[in-house]
């Protein structure tokens, strides 16, 4: 892949992560938040540019969030990890699994820490809407880009 190839790929992924969370502000935020967004997780899986893409997308939709800094700083720290991981998965059934448990675990703590929410609650309810977005609606995204995947990436 060009480094032309990878940053447009990389900037369309942010923009697009961006977009799906802001359109979606009501239900991206807070102790329950199923983030759409968060089903592009799955594009790691096709292309490394998706791991930067997920990270600066995570970045500009956490400042629009409004959370504070320590949400900009650990919630797209926490994306870049498990886009990282979701890349290096054996099996495509577990490409989702990373955003799910890390994102639970750490925004479960940001969440605690800044709206003073309790912890393990918090945690689930982050790995609930997890698990929607990047199984219910991620893995079918990623079985319907696997038909395409020499035109797109």
């Amino acid at each position: 892949m060009t480094r032309t190839k990878y940053l447009t790929h990389a900037a369309i992924i942010a923009a697009v992560y961006v977009v799906l969370t802001i359109i979606f502000a009501p239900i991206s935020y807070g102790q329950v938040q199923v983030r759409i967004s968060e089903a592009l997780t799955v594009l790691p899986y096709f292309t490394p540019a998706a791991i930067p893409g997920l990270f600066i997308g995570c970045i500009i939709a956490n400042i629009y969030g409004g959370a504070g800094i320590i949400d900009i700083i650990f919630g797209s720290l926490a994306t870049l990890f498990a886009a990282f991981l979701s890349y290096k998965m054996p099996k495509k059934y577990l490409v989702p699994l990373p955003p799910i448990i890390i994102n639970a675990i750490v925004i479960g703590f940001v969440l605690n820490h800044v709206l003073g929410v309790p912890l393990f609650i918090t945690m689930a309810w982050v790995g609930l809407g997890q698990l929607i977005s990047c199984y219910g609606i991620g893995y079918p995204l990623m079985l319907l880009l696997e038909r395409y995947e020499d035109k797109i990436f």
